[in-house]
């Protein structure tokens, strides 16, 4: 197979047409049509219904699921950004959730700032120092392939926990506590909604990236990285970038989590079910997908803080979280997204064979 072909094919199984640059290597070429009114319409007003959830809903307990949904829902989108679109699933992202927090309650404390608007304007400090503990933990595990990959990070978050134990910085076992918002209480509204502007701001950025060329060598190398590297993609440089992209908007939102909690500890800051639970989120979803992990943390982690509250004395809540998804699985083993739009094209091209048939036969009979 020439370099011509390889090269398309990496395009179309990445479902962007390319071509080939003045230098060899792989050139995206994007749509220049829109996206079609409907989807347009149909995240307009997803939109609508996210700003006006907490004016409409003004249950305290109600609100602070929903803010934790939204937690989950920038964590899972920024994880799919990196493993989603590379095919190197991290389980060590909770260092960089866990970073975030500890960031900002170190911020606050020794710059003295207070709770509520002026520590929110801090949050994009965590997301660049998570960011820049992701350069040197990815120049580490990226030296390694998928499955080594995997191990790797694992180990790295359990040295992370176990520092944080054991340094004087981070408070230990005692934790560092975060100041107090002035509307500290059953107002939850500014929290949710810096929640929802850092999910629209990662949806952005993960939208402009699988639309780009940097998004489409990070398929390339998904598909197949060996033949990647042989068309000249940088591709250790590529899943770096990735990487540390995807870690800074976890850090962001990290930080906005203890903020709302008010503490941080080293067991709920470097929690290993974290990292499970947004690659669940993903991989319900459809994972490289746009939607499909915004859809998958939203469904899971509603109905789990939901089961939670109304079944946790006995622990039906895990059995029928457990049980929801193995049905998923089973089912729809790509993800729901995927799924769906499989569905929704094999209906479509049903209904484009059978026209022309069935206009064959009123002509027939006209004849």
């Amino acid at each position: 197979m020439s370099s011509d072909d390889n090269q398309r094919t990496a395009a179309v199984s990445s479902g962007a047409p390319a071509g080939v640059d003045g230098s060899g290597g792989i050139r995206a070429e994007l749509p220049s049509s829109r996206r079609p009114p409907a989807q347009l319409g149909l995240w307009g007003v997803a939109l609508l219904i996210f700003l006006a959830f907490p004016l409409l809903i003004t249950d305290p307990t109600t609100n602070s699921i929903a803010f934790f949904s939204l937690v989950f829902m920038v964590s899972a989108a920024s994880w799919n950004m990196f493993s989603g679109y590379t095919g190197y699933l991290a389980l060590g992202h909770a260092v960089f959730f866990g970073s975030g927090g500890y960031a900002l309650a170190l911020l606050c404390e020794h710059l003295n700032v207070g709770g509520g608007w002026p520590s929110f304007a801090l949050l994009p400090l965590c997301g660049i120092v998570a960011a820049l503990i992701a350069i040197p933990v990815g120049v580490v595990a990226l030296r390694t392939r998928r499955h080594t990959f995997v191990v790797v990070t694992i180990a790295i978050f359990f040295i992370f926990q176990l520092v944080a134990y054991n340094v004087g910085f981070t408070g230990g076992t005692s934790g560092l506590f975060l100041p107090l918002p002035p509307f500290a209480g059953n107002n939850n509204k500014p929290f949710y909604y810096v929640a929802l502007t850092i999910l629209l701001l990662t949806v952005a950025v993960s939208w402009l990236v699988r639309r780009s060329r940097f998004g489409l060598q990070l398929l390339s190398i998904r598909d197949d990285e060996d033949r990647a590297l042989g068309l000249g993609v940088k591709t250790r440089r590529l899943k770096l970038s990735a990487f540390v992209l995807s870690a800074f908007f976890v850090g962001m939102i990290g930080g906005l989590y203890f903020d709302f909690v008010g503490q941080v500890f080293p067991n709920t800051a470097f929690d290993p079910l974290f990292d499970l639970s947004i690659a669940l989120m993903a991989f319900f979803g459809g994972l490289g997908t746009l939607v499909g992990p915004l859809l998958g943390a939203l469904v899971l982690e509603s109905l789990q803080q939901y089961l939670t509250l109304s079944f946790s004395s006995n622990g039906t809540y895990l059995i029928a979280y457990g049980v929801l998804f193995l049905l998923v699985i089973l089912i729809m083993p790509r993800g729901v997204v995927p799924a769906v739009t499989d569905l929704v094209q094999r209906r479509r091209l049903k209904t484009t064979v059978a026209r022309p048939e069935a206009e064959q036969q009123l002509a027939g009979v006209a004849g």
